[in-house]
Protein backbone atom coordinates (compact mmCIF):
# COMPACT_ATOMS: atom_id res chain seq x y z
CA UNK A 1 0.00 0.00 0.00
CA UNK A 2 1.47 3.32 -0.55
CA UNK A 3 0.71 6.93 1.03
CA UNK A 4 0.37 10.06 -0.67
CA UNK A 5 3.10 12.17 -2.13
CA UNK A 6 1.94 14.76 -3.74
CA UNK A 7 2.02 17.87 -2.23
CA UNK A 8 0.50 20.53 -4.78
CA UNK A 9 -3.06 18.81 -4.25
CA UNK A 10 -5.49 18.45 -1.10
CA UNK A 11 -4.80 15.05 0.33
CA UNK A 12 -8.19 13.33 1.24
CA UNK A 13 -7.27 11.58 4.79
CA UNK A 14 -9.04 7.93 5.03
CA UNK A 15 -9.13 6.32 8.88
CA UNK A 16 -9.94 2.49 8.97
CA UNK A 17 -8.16 2.63 5.87
CA UNK A 18 -8.03 -1.59 6.10
CA UNK A 19 -11.55 -1.71 6.66
CA UNK A 20 -14.60 -3.38 4.78
CA UNK A 21 -15.23 0.96 4.00
CA UNK A 22 -11.90 2.72 4.64
CA UNK A 23 -10.07 0.24 1.75
CA UNK A 24 -13.20 0.81 -0.62
CA UNK A 25 -12.80 4.31 -0.18
CA UNK A 26 -9.18 4.83 -0.56
CA UNK A 27 -9.60 2.68 -3.47
CA UNK A 28 -12.46 4.78 -5.55
CA UNK A 29 -10.02 8.05 -4.28
CA UNK A 30 -7.00 6.73 -5.73
CA UNK A 31 -9.36 5.79 -9.15
CA UNK A 32 -10.40 9.28 -9.45
CA UNK A 33 -6.55 9.82 -9.79
CA UNK A 34 -7.40 11.80 -6.07
CA UNK A 35 -4.20 11.98 -3.43
CA UNK A 36 -4.79 9.68 -0.48
CA UNK A 37 -3.22 9.08 2.67
CA UNK A 38 -4.44 5.67 3.92
CA UNK A 39 -4.47 5.30 7.33
CA UNK A 40 -4.84 2.55 10.28
CA UNK A 41 -3.09 0.62 13.14
CA UNK A 42 -1.79 -1.27 10.42
CA UNK A 43 -1.09 0.57 7.24
CA UNK A 44 2.07 1.67 5.67
CA UNK A 45 0.67 5.21 7.35
CA UNK A 46 0.23 4.72 11.28
CA UNK A 47 -2.96 5.80 12.70
CA UNK A 48 -3.80 4.76 16.32
CA UNK A 49 -6.45 6.61 18.25
CA UNK A 50 -4.84 5.50 21.73
CA UNK A 51 -1.87 7.56 20.23
CA UNK A 52 -2.47 10.93 19.90
CA UNK A 53 0.84 11.07 18.71
CA UNK A 54 -0.50 9.82 15.58
CA UNK A 55 -3.10 12.05 14.50
CA UNK A 56 -1.40 15.44 13.94
CA UNK A 57 1.05 13.85 11.03
CA UNK A 58 -2.02 12.11 9.59
CA UNK A 59 -4.30 15.60 9.37
CA UNK A 60 -1.05 17.66 7.96
CA UNK A 61 -2.18 18.57 4.44
CA UNK A 62 -5.55 16.68 4.50
CA UNK A 63 -8.35 18.51 3.05
CA UNK A 64 -11.14 16.17 3.86
CA UNK A 65 -11.21 12.90 6.41
CA UNK A 66 -13.03 10.18 6.33
CA UNK A 67 -13.58 9.07 9.55
CA UNK A 68 -15.25 5.27 11.42
CA UNK A 69 -16.63 5.34 15.00
CA UNK A 70 -14.95 2.79 16.72
CA UNK A 71 -17.88 2.42 18.95
CA UNK A 72 -16.01 2.72 22.03
CA UNK A 73 -17.00 4.07 25.25
CA UNK A 74 -14.84 6.91 25.33
CA UNK A 75 -15.36 7.58 20.92
CA UNK A 76 -17.54 10.68 21.58
CA UNK A 77 -14.88 12.58 23.68
CA UNK A 78 -11.73 10.84 21.29
CA UNK A 79 -13.73 11.58 18.14
CA UNK A 80 -14.53 15.34 19.48
CA UNK A 81 -11.08 15.88 20.15
CA UNK A 82 -9.79 14.44 16.88
CA UNK A 83 -12.56 16.87 14.68
CA UNK A 84 -11.39 20.07 16.68
CA UNK A 85 -8.01 19.41 16.15
CA UNK A 86 -8.44 18.87 12.03
CA UNK A 87 -10.53 22.07 12.66
CA UNK A 88 -7.60 23.56 13.65
CA UNK A 89 -5.69 22.00 10.81
CA UNK A 90 -7.56 23.68 7.66
CA UNK A 91 -9.49 20.58 7.29
CA UNK A 92 -12.89 21.44 4.78
CA UNK A 93 -14.91 17.92 5.41
CA UNK A 94 -15.45 15.44 7.66
CA UNK A 95 -17.49 12.20 6.88
CA UNK A 96 -18.15 9.67 9.22
CA UNK A 97 -19.27 6.40 9.19
CA UNK A 98 -21.98 5.88 11.92
CA UNK A 99 -23.96 2.84 12.49
CA UNK A 100 -27.89 2.06 12.72
CA UNK A 101 -28.88 2.30 16.74
CA UNK A 102 -27.55 -1.31 17.71
CA UNK A 103 -27.96 -2.69 21.28
CA UNK A 104 -25.86 -0.68 24.42
CA UNK A 105 -23.30 0.05 21.26
CA UNK A 106 -26.65 2.98 20.61
CA UNK A 107 -25.35 5.18 23.71
CA UNK A 108 -22.51 6.02 22.35
CA UNK A 109 -23.47 6.91 18.40
CA UNK A 110 -25.72 10.06 18.48
CA UNK A 111 -23.03 12.29 20.93
CA UNK A 112 -20.00 10.73 18.57
CA UNK A 113 -22.34 12.33 15.79
CA UNK A 114 -23.22 15.65 17.56
CA UNK A 115 -19.05 15.75 18.40
CA UNK A 116 -18.41 15.40 14.93
CA UNK A 117 -20.59 18.55 13.64
CA UNK A 118 -20.06 20.59 16.83
CA UNK A 119 -16.46 20.75 15.12
CA UNK A 120 -16.75 23.77 13.07
CA UNK A 121 -15.77 21.33 9.61
CA UNK A 122 -18.67 20.62 7.68
CA UNK A 123 -19.83 16.97 8.32
CA UNK A 124 -21.61 14.34 6.44
CA UNK A 125 -22.82 11.38 8.17
CA UNK A 126 -23.46 7.71 7.45
CA UNK A 127 -25.73 5.44 8.95
CA UNK A 128 -25.70 1.46 7.76
CA UNK A 129 -27.36 -1.07 8.48
CA UNK A 130 -25.62 -4.85 8.04
CA UNK A 131 -22.65 -5.09 5.29
CA UNK A 132 -23.53 -7.51 2.76
CA UNK A 133 -20.05 -7.78 3.29
CA UNK A 134 -19.90 -8.90 6.37
CA UNK A 135 -20.79 -13.21 4.82
CA UNK A 136 -17.34 -12.78 2.89
CA UNK A 137 -14.86 -10.63 4.84
CA UNK A 138 -16.37 -11.60 8.54
CA UNK A 139 -15.10 -14.71 10.01
CA UNK A 140 -18.11 -15.13 12.27
CA UNK A 141 -20.08 -15.54 9.12
CA UNK A 142 -18.14 -16.83 6.22
CA UNK A 143 -16.71 -19.65 8.29
CA UNK A 144 -20.00 -21.05 9.16
CA UNK A 145 -21.36 -20.97 5.37
CA UNK A 146 -18.11 -22.54 4.48
CA UNK A 147 -18.19 -25.26 6.89
CA UNK A 148 -22.66 -24.80 5.52
CA UNK A 149 -24.36 -24.67 9.15
CA UNK A 150 -25.22 -20.63 9.77
CA UNK A 151 -26.53 -21.16 13.82
CA UNK A 152 -27.59 -17.47 14.36
CA UNK A 153 -29.87 -15.84 17.21
CA UNK A 154 -31.57 -13.76 14.92
CA UNK A 155 -35.14 -15.42 14.85
CA UNK A 156 -37.19 -14.04 12.43
CA UNK A 157 -35.74 -10.24 12.33
CA UNK A 158 -35.63 -8.69 8.58
CA UNK A 159 -32.16 -6.29 7.80
CA UNK A 160 -31.69 -4.82 4.73
CA UNK A 161 -28.28 -5.42 4.00
CA UNK A 162 -26.24 -2.40 2.27
CA UNK A 163 -23.34 -3.44 -0.19
CA UNK A 164 -19.96 -2.00 0.86
CA UNK A 165 -19.22 -0.86 -2.32
CA UNK A 166 -22.24 1.58 -2.28
CA UNK A 167 -21.40 2.80 1.28
CA UNK A 168 -17.63 3.66 -0.11
CA UNK A 169 -19.50 5.53 -3.25
CA UNK A 170 -21.44 7.45 -0.87
CA UNK A 171 -18.29 8.63 1.44
CA UNK A 172 -16.56 9.46 -1.49
CA UNK A 173 -19.52 11.68 -3.02
CA UNK A 174 -19.36 13.44 0.47
CA UNK A 175 -15.71 13.71 0.57
CA UNK A 176 -15.51 15.01 -3.03
CA UNK A 177 -18.62 16.88 -4.26
CA UNK A 178 -20.81 19.56 -3.16
CA UNK A 179 -23.88 19.48 -1.90
CA UNK A 180 -23.55 16.40 1.19
CA UNK A 181 -22.49 18.97 3.81
CA UNK A 182 -25.25 18.83 6.73
CA UNK A 183 -26.56 15.47 5.39
CA UNK A 184 -27.29 12.33 7.37
CA UNK A 185 -27.53 9.35 5.26
CA UNK A 186 -29.50 6.06 6.33
CA UNK A 187 -28.07 3.41 4.44
CA UNK A 188 -29.45 0.23 3.60
CA UNK A 189 -30.14 -1.63 0.17
CA UNK A 190 -33.41 -2.34 -1.68
CA UNK A 191 -35.08 -4.94 0.31
CA UNK A 192 -35.63 -6.69 3.42
CA UNK A 193 -34.06 -10.28 3.95
CA UNK A 194 -34.09 -12.39 7.01
CA UNK A 195 -30.45 -13.84 7.67
CA UNK A 196 -32.27 -17.28 6.76
CA UNK A 197 -33.46 -16.07 3.44
CA UNK A 198 -29.86 -14.39 2.70
CA UNK A 199 -28.25 -17.51 3.69
CA UNK A 200 -30.42 -19.41 1.40
CA UNK A 201 -29.77 -17.35 -1.21
CA UNK A 202 -26.53 -18.23 -0.77
CA UNK A 203 -26.92 -21.78 -0.96
CA UNK A 204 -28.91 -21.11 -3.96
CA UNK A 205 -26.03 -19.18 -5.88
CA UNK A 206 -23.38 -21.84 -4.48
CA UNK A 207 -24.93 -24.77 -5.33
CA UNK A 208 -24.47 -26.03 -2.02
CA UNK A 209 -26.45 -27.39 1.15
CA UNK A 210 -26.16 -24.76 4.01
CA UNK A 211 -28.22 -24.65 6.42
CA UNK A 212 -29.47 -22.15 8.81
CA UNK A 213 -30.30 -23.04 12.21
CA UNK A 214 -31.90 -20.33 14.75
CA UNK A 215 -30.23 -20.55 18.32
CA UNK A 216 -30.51 -18.89 21.77
CA UNK A 217 -28.44 -15.41 22.12
CA UNK A 218 -27.24 -18.16 24.84
CA UNK A 219 -26.57 -21.09 22.70
CA UNK A 220 -24.48 -18.27 19.99
CA UNK A 221 -22.24 -17.23 22.71
CA UNK A 222 -21.26 -20.74 24.22
CA UNK A 223 -20.61 -21.51 20.50
CA UNK A 224 -18.27 -18.82 19.45
CA UNK A 225 -16.71 -19.05 22.85
CA UNK A 226 -16.04 -22.79 21.79
CA UNK A 227 -14.71 -21.95 18.71
CA UNK A 228 -11.74 -19.34 20.13
CA UNK A 229 -13.36 -15.80 20.30
CA UNK A 230 -13.17 -13.99 23.47
CA UNK A 231 -16.09 -14.13 25.57
CA UNK A 232 -16.48 -10.40 24.71
CA UNK A 233 -16.17 -10.10 21.40
CA UNK A 234 -19.29 -12.99 21.12
CA UNK A 235 -21.49 -11.49 23.53
CA UNK A 236 -21.04 -7.92 21.48
CA UNK A 237 -21.62 -10.37 18.28
CA UNK A 238 -24.61 -12.02 19.97
CA UNK A 239 -26.10 -8.69 21.33
CA UNK A 240 -26.03 -7.47 17.15
CA UNK A 241 -27.95 -10.11 16.45
CA UNK A 242 -30.32 -10.03 18.76
CA UNK A 243 -31.01 -6.57 17.75
CA UNK A 244 -31.99 -7.85 14.17
CA UNK A 245 -34.27 -10.81 15.81
CA UNK A 246 -35.86 -7.87 17.98
CA UNK A 247 -36.81 -7.03 14.63
CA UNK A 248 -35.47 -3.16 15.22
CA UNK A 249 -33.64 -2.85 12.04
CA UNK A 250 -36.95 -3.42 9.36
CA UNK A 251 -37.30 -0.52 7.80
CA UNK A 252 -35.72 0.48 4.31
CA UNK A 253 -34.06 4.23 3.40
CA UNK A 254 -33.43 6.46 0.91
CA UNK A 255 -29.69 7.46 1.45
CA UNK A 256 -28.18 6.11 -0.96
CA UNK A 257 -30.16 7.22 -3.75
CA UNK A 258 -30.30 10.60 -2.39
CA UNK A 259 -26.61 10.71 -2.39
CA UNK A 260 -25.52 9.12 -5.44
CA UNK A 261 -29.07 9.75 -7.64
CA UNK A 262 -29.43 5.63 -8.02
CA UNK A 263 -30.80 2.66 -6.32
CA UNK A 264 -28.34 0.40 -4.02
CA UNK A 265 -27.49 -2.78 -5.06
CA UNK A 266 -29.35 -5.73 -4.28
CA UNK A 267 -28.43 -8.81 -2.29
CA UNK A 268 -28.68 -11.13 -5.03
CA UNK A 269 -26.04 -9.06 -6.75
CA UNK A 270 -23.55 -9.10 -4.43
CA UNK A 271 -24.11 -12.86 -3.76
CA UNK A 272 -23.53 -13.96 -7.20
CA UNK A 273 -20.55 -12.13 -7.76
CA UNK A 274 -19.63 -13.46 -4.46
CA UNK A 275 -20.15 -16.70 -5.83
CA UNK A 276 -18.54 -16.80 -8.86
CA UNK A 277 -15.12 -15.54 -7.00
CA UNK A 278 -15.26 -18.47 -5.08
CA UNK A 279 -15.96 -16.91 -2.08
CA UNK A 280 -17.49 -19.67 -0.33
CA UNK A 281 -15.89 -22.76 -1.99
CA UNK A 282 -15.59 -25.89 0.46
Amino acid sequence: MTTNTDTTRPTTLVLGATGKTGRRVAAALRERGLPVRAASRSAAFRFDWDDRGTWGPALDGASAVYLVDSQRPDAADTVGDFSRLAAERGVRRLVLLSAREDGDAAATLPATESAVKESGVPWTILRPGWFSQNFTESDFLHDSIVEGEVRLPTGTGLEPFIDADDIAAVAVAALTEDGHAGQTYELSGPRLLTFEEAVGEIARATGRDIRFVPVSVEEYVRSMTARGYPAEIARFLGELFDWVGQKKHEYLSDGVRRALGREPRDFSEYVKSAAAAGAWNA
